[in-house]
């Protein structure tokens, strides 16, 4: 009759450990591996050998990084790390690379350009927050992969200056297709991004492997209107439609935007609020950001344009009596509806702000009639008395 003798009823259940020190806790786990590798594979007591292991590592690592008296807040080079309050969260430390046990570990996050790292690793930080760089300098390379060559870095990381080749002897070198400059494994996870470069010279959108510090700053950067499209490259509007539709749909925001700032009814509903988010738009009618430019690839941004211009024509030329009193008539013909100057059939003077209906402005003359007007009216002024005005 089997008594179950045959049991271990005696040894330590999984995860009591009666060490003490980090000393003996090293001993145990040299004893589990040896344990785990003597055990038949995928046996039911070599899976819970496994499980001793990392319950002895776990605390292993407890012991190494203890989380007592740890401050909230820690600023190093410009960076300011508070400190993580979650346990569940698996992430890696952007300082070496390995994996942070919120369990267990104490670890940072900075606020400004979202680098994370061990408590342990916060000192061996060398590179300033990316936050500065955008606040201070807020700029894209627009050169497409400007590559200088390992050379003129003499062999080393871009960032952390550690030895690299192309060989992987003794670090493997990888290029960022932003700067062009070669970082080492550590520096350099493979991310994707999209290259600024490569957006506005190429209309090219596919996302190429840049380094973390470059990942980072284009993460800051890419709602940040600093793209002057038509000094950069003008003749992409030629070959871009969805580019002439927007540049359109801004100058009419624009051209719509001095019935909103005197009107109560449109202050009251807060109706430029629609674009809190591209607060550039009722600025200027030039400037762009990457995030622009990626909505008007996918056609995201011409239909949202679209859908607030519709909503904000309605507001002046139906909704608002105030704002229809603000309308024009046609200088030449008289005739005809109320004008607005962002109608798509009329033409406005650049000098007088005059309306017209497009038709007649260009088959009657090319010169407003308003500034003709204007100039005579000056010229009669500082006439001389008993002269001809036609002389």
């Amino acid at each position: 009759m089997d008594l179950g003798l045959s049991e271990d009823h005696f040894s330590r259940p999984v995860g009591l450990f009666l060490a003490s020190d980090i000393q003996q806790l090293r001993q145990a786990i040299e004893e589990c591996k040896q344990v785990i590798l003597e055990l038949p594979e995928h046996s039911e007591r070599q899976k819970d050998a496994v499980v001793r292991l990392i319950h002895l590592r776990l605390k292993l690592q407890e012991l190494k990084d203890p989380n007592e008296d740890e401050p909230n807040i820690r600023v190093l080079l410009e960076h300011r790390f508070y400190k993580e309050k979650s346990k569940s969260v698996k992430q890696t430390c952007d300082k070496c690379n390995a994996i942070i046990w919120g369990l267990i570990q104490t670890w940072y996050t900075c606020t400004g350009c979202y680098y994370r790292c061990h408590s342990k690793c916060l000192n061996l930080i060398s590179k300033p927050c990316v936050r500065s760089k955008v606040s201070h300098q807020a700029e894209y390379e627009l050169n497409i992969c400007p590559e200088a060559g390992l050379d003129s870095q003499d062999y080393r990381c871009a960032e952390c200056r550690a030895s690299i080749s192309l060989r992987g002897v003794p670090s493997e070198a990888r290029q960022c297709d932003y700067t062009g400059q070669y970082y080492c494994s550590h520096c350099h996870w493979n991310d994707l991004a999209v290259i600024p470069a490569r957006v506005v010279h190429n209309w090219d959108f596919e996302p190429r492997k840049v380094s973390r510090c470059s990942m980072r700053y284009l993460a800051l950067m890419v709602s940040r209107p600093v793209l002057r499209l038509r000094e950069i490259n003008p003749l992409l509007f030629n070959y871009v439609e969805e580019l002439v539709e927007i540049r359109k749909l801004r100058q009419d925001i624009l051209l719509m935007k001095p019935y909103f700032v005197t009107c109560k009814e449109a202050m009251e509903a807060r109706l430029l609020l629609q674009l809190q988010d591209r607060q550039h738009f009722v600025e200027n009618d030039e400037m762009y950001s990457i995030q622009d430019l990626l909505d008007a690839h996918t056609g995201r941004l011409g239909c949202s344009l679209t859908e607030t211009h519709t909503l904000f024509a309605k507001h002046i030329k139906l909704d608002c009596e105030r704002c229809q009193a603000k309308g024009f008539v046609c200088e030449l013909c008289r005739e005809g509806d109320v004008l607005f100057p962002f109608d798509s059939h009329t033409s406005v003077c650049s000098d007088c702000s005059a309306v017209f209906h497009r038709d007649c402005y260009y088959d009657n003359s090319t010169t407003c009639p308003k500034c003709a007007r204007l100039t005579l009216r000056k010229q009669s002024l500082y006439q001389e008395p008993g002269t001809d005005m036609d002389a």
